[in-house]
């Protein structure tokens, strides 16, 4: 268990580079991860939800009455700034259909649940970042399909029940899930919970290997268009959170963990309900298997970023002191 433990820590620090390869070998060489077949998806997306049901307690909700306004803050700009900016960007690259609604997919999911441990890494409020989190996702069955169907009505049909039973299935159920299991036999799980970002990172590297190397071809062919938008869409929404933060003055630390969480987003649902609410779109799926990769790279800079900043305000504090002492 213990070599398990140190294992599950080392993938953890370095899931970005390990997503980053997989992704390359996925892409360059298809044949090599081909065996991951996509139907997947949906199956390893409860698997993470689950392991995120077995990590929440009912103290991760106490936020949401506590500073409700900030959780709503939060809420609102991860619904209203992410799918506007991936519908204007989709706009004005004039994406192809099955690229504009993997874009816009991605832009109306919930928040990513990595945007918690980037927030802890830069430093920033980690209770308001996981309270976010907690009601973007119990939100989603509702707005992701309502703002989807808002978005891309004069574009495609949009089963927007199909979409709401699937987001009910792959999320609320595995979290429920999750969350009952670790009610009842907590000993256990906490345990479990040492072992779990081994297993998150292990079917994160599965979905992002089924999805690229079954679009290889078509991701290659695309040219870098879909990959500006992806970066645009990801660093505009980081922008665009720590400024609402700071126009509504929020202090620093939870600055960051709106930016971050507005920033990141759940992309491997995105990726999933693409495959599952738009089959007859196969590029949809491609937007999500790239955010599902740069997202993490960036969320890792955005955090050593966010990080120096407090770094440099303690150092300039210790300058102060010293100075006001002599």
């Amino acid at each position: 268990m213990q070599k398990l433990e140190e294992l599950s820590n080392f993938v953890g620090k370095h899931m970005a580079v390990i997503v980053l390869a997989v992704a390359a070998l996925s892409l360059f060489i298809p044949s090599a991860t081909s065996w991951v077949k996509t139907t997947w998806i949906l199956p390893l997306l409860m698997v993470i939800m689950f392991g995120m049901g077995l990590t929440v307690l009912p103290s991760d909700f106490a936020i949401v009455f506590k500073r409700p306004k900030e959780v709503i803050i939060g809420c609102l700009a991860q619904f209203t700034v992410m799918p506007l900016l991936a519908f204007a960007l989709g706009k004005i690259f004039a994406l192809e259909t099955g690229l504009l609604v993997g874009v816009i997919l991605v832009g109306t999911c919930p928040g990513g649940t990595s945007s918690n441990v980037m927030t802890y890494l830069g430093k920033g409020d980690v209770a308001l970042s996981v309270g976010m989190t907690c009601v973007s996702t119990l939100l989603a069955p509702f707005l992701t399909p309502l703002i989807t169907y808002l978005l891309l009505r004069s574009t495609v049909d949009i089963d927007m029940l199909s979409m709401f039973l699937s987001i009910v299935k792959v999320v609320l159920i595995p979290i429920g899930s999750g969350m009952i299991i670790n009610h009842f036999f907590s000993k256990t799980t906490q345990k479990i919970v040492k072992i779990l970002p081994l297993v998150s990172v292990f079917a994160i590297v599965s979905i992002v290997a089924s999805i690229v190397s079954a679009n290889s071809v078509k991701i290659l062919t695309t040219g870098a268009i879909v990959f500006v938008v992806v970066i645009l869409h990801n660093c505009l929404g980081y922008a665009v959170g720590y400024s609402i933060g700071s126009a509504l003055k929020m202090e620093t630390p939870k600055k960051k963990a709106v930016a971050i969480e507005v920033g990141m987003q759940n992309s491997g649902l995105a990726a999933g309900l693409a495959g599952s609410a738009f089959p007859n779109l196969a590029m949809a799926t491609v937007p999500g298997a790239i955010f599902s990769v740069w997202h993490n790279i960036s969320g890792a800079v955005v955090a050593n970023i966010f990080a120096n900043m407090e770094n440099k305000k303690a150092v300039q504090q210790t300058a102060t002191l010293a100075t006001e002492t002599e």
